[in-house]
């Protein structure tokens, strides 16, 4: 057997769920995913855009039980925004379709749902290089959703000035 040191990295989720279209409307309009391959109404695979699918959903029809809470399994699939403006349009794409608990854990900011099927979802924002902690460390505070939307307007200020030749117009 040979030993390496080289990483691999998540290839996809594979989810269960009760309704393929229910699931799919809300990984759709919550995440940005897009339809890529249907089996019927058995299996559906989306994607950002790289790979042939980021998430597989399994429709097991209305009679599958839910997740059991305080069960052993996968706790949350967690996906990561790339601006504090994006986890903010995330909260509101989410807000009206579920309950949505936000918490600054120090390394990230994050949003924590549920889809229609009861699988937890995690959307975070890594904010190690913005000042975060550089370790988790147990952290887990409310987060306001007033820190991120000034995160959010000082990302566009920001932007802004990058336009701005360094020796003035």
């Amino acid at each position: 057997m040979t030993n390496t040191t080289e990483p691999i990295r998540l290839g996809h989720v594979h989810l269960k769920v009760r309704r393929l279209e229910r699931a799919i409307d809300f990984y759709r309009d919550t995440l940005g995913l897009r339809l890529v391959e249907r089996v019927g109404d058995d299996y559906a695979f989306l994607s950002f855009g790289e790979a042939h699918h980021d998430v597989a959903l399994q429709a097991l029809g209305d009679r599958a039980t839910l997740p059991a809470p305080g069960a052993v399994g996968l706790y949350h699939v967690a996906f990561e925004a790339r601006h504090a403006r994006e986890l903010l349009s995330r909260w509101d794409t989410l807000r009206p379709r579920a309950r949505v608990v936000a918490v600054d854990h120090g390394i990230s900011w994050a949003l924590y749902t549920t889809d229609p099927d009861g699988n937890g979802v995690e959307i975070y924002l890594d904010r190690r290089a913005a000042g975060g902690a550089a370790a988790w460390r147990g952290h887990s505070l409310p987060l306001e959703r007033r820190r991120l939307e000034e995160a959010a307007a000082a990302e566009l200020e920001a932007q802004t000035y990058e336009h701005i030749p360094s020796g003035g117009f």
